[in-house]
């Protein structure tokens, strides 16, 4: 068999592999070491099976990425979202939607210390929901304020998701993160604006516009939050300014996690070893699909299939646009069923030599590769994020899945923006020193 044939082979039997639920991670190494000892040999395969998985975890680069983790558990156990959310009550709670606004904006600025579209809406939905439920708001509307929100964690830098990219693409991982602030900012206001405009148009949904407790702003409110950006501005700003290296703003940004939210008072010993539990956890499995990934697209490009398709492509009489749009539409569809980092890992071996041929910016396909997982993560039948809020908030996860369709097309609104005006992703990365 040609190498690729044997590629597409892989591709096909990695797929069932995972649709009769073989972890992801398993299915792309098991693929790429049969695929590479029939395309080299067994011995070359062995040898790669057990130098790759060592070399790629030891990559320097990477060692951002659980730092980053860490930073968002630490400051998850603190508790610091319920106060974030106290805040934007103050300020958004008297607007009629106010409430629905204030879990869109608390998502975002909690999304700034927080790499993990899980943790943020588990953060934001445990008290926003609740809080939303006293005022009659609607059950859909109150829980996909809360996923959507969540989904700003991995596209507002530090992302994990973002960083992954890097590493997968080789592209600059400072640049790849900085790339997500302006999108991200986009995002939220234009998802801001939408709840606003779904409450105008049926104020039933929110049926509250002025309270007689409304959350006044104080000096302790704002004591108690102050740490979210001064982290951010510090880390993110560091790697912005040429002051850090990505890890080195990892490690000062979980530094920060701990000592300042100790000092408050807020960081307990019980609360420190749940976060090092967690950070473990999803560190060992982030770095097994990345792992797996890695491994994955060294097998292809010895198949050959990236550059066959890379010439067809070229061959091709059609628009860039158009080959966008179906690598998008396939995206989506892979989102449906699968988890967003572990999309990531299969395709992007595959679509990035495709955009970079085509002329695109590596770095502005990442925002917008995130932006599609944004979706995929609250569409059913998986929508993770989706139905993690169903599950904290008891709301029935159909009615989730309605509450989120409104923002669900705003984000490919969001996408098509960032399309249009490919500077809001790559103003800021080609800026930095």
């Amino acid at each position: 068999m040609t190498p690729e044939i044997i590629g597409i082979l892989g591709i096909i039997v990695m797929l069932l592999m995972i649709a009769i639920r073989v972890p992801v991670a398993v299915a792309m190494i098991a693929v790429s070491f049969i695929g590479t000892s029939m395309i080299v040999s067994p011995a070359a395969a062995l040898i790669k099976l057990g130098g790759d998985a060592f070399a790629y975890s030891k990559i320097y680069s990477l060692s951002v990425m659980p730092l980053f983790i860490m930073m968002g558990m630490f400051l998850f156990h603190a508790k610091l979202g319920s106060a974030l959310y106290e805040l934007f009550d103050a300020l958004l709670g008297r607007v009629r939607g106010g409430l629905a606004m204030a879990t869109l904006a608390s998502s975002a600025l909690f999304s700034a210390v927080c790499g993990s579209a899980v943790a943020t809406a588990t953060t934001i939905a445990t008290v926003s929901v609740d809080e939303m439920r006293k005022y009659d708001y609607d059950e859909g509307l109150a829980a996909g304020c809360a996923a959507v929100g969540g989904t700003l964690g991995i596209l507002i830098p530090p992302s994990s998701t973002l960083v992954l990219y890097g590493a997968l693409t080789e592209e600059t991982i400072g640049g790849c993160l900085i790339a997500g602030i302006i999108p991200g900012i986009v995002a939220t206001i234009l998802l801001m604006l939408t709840a606003y405009l779904l409450v105008l148009k049926n104020p039933a949904l929110a049926p509250v516009s002025n309270r007689e407790d409304q959350t006044k702003i104080t000096w302790q409110l704002i004591k108690d939050v102050w740490v979210i950006p001064a982290i951010f501005v510090i880390s993110i700003g560091g790697i912005y300014v040429g002051a850090f290296t990505p890890t080195e703003a990892g490690a000062v940004g979980a530094f920060l996690a701990i000592i300042l939210p100790v000092l408050q008072g807020k960081l307990s010993w019980n609360g420190f070893v749940e976060a090092m539990n967690q950070s473990t956890r999803i560190n060992a499995m982030t770095f097994v699909i990345l792992i797996g990934g890695l491994m994955f697209g060294r097998f292809l490009a010895l198949s050959r299939i990236p550059l066959v398709m890379t010439n067809f492509v070229k061959t091709m009489d059609v628009t860039p646009y158009l080959v966008l749009a179906v690598i998008f539409m396939i995206y989506f569809i892979l989102g449906c069923f699968m988890d967003g980092m572990a999309i990531l890992a299969i395709m992007t071996p595959v679509t990035y030599p495709i955009i970079t041929t085509l002329g695109y910016n590596g770095i502005w396909f990442g925002v917008l590769t995130v932006l599609m997982l944004n979706i995929g993560l609250l569409t059913p039948p998986v929508g993770v994020v989706s139905l993690v809020t169903a599950s904290i908030t008891k709301v029935p996860p159909m009615k989730v899945f309605r509450g989120v369709v409104p923002f669900w097309i705003t984000l490919i609104v969001t996408c098509i923006i960032v399309i249009i005006f490919p500077g809001l992703a790559t103003f800021l990365p080609s800026l930095m020193k």
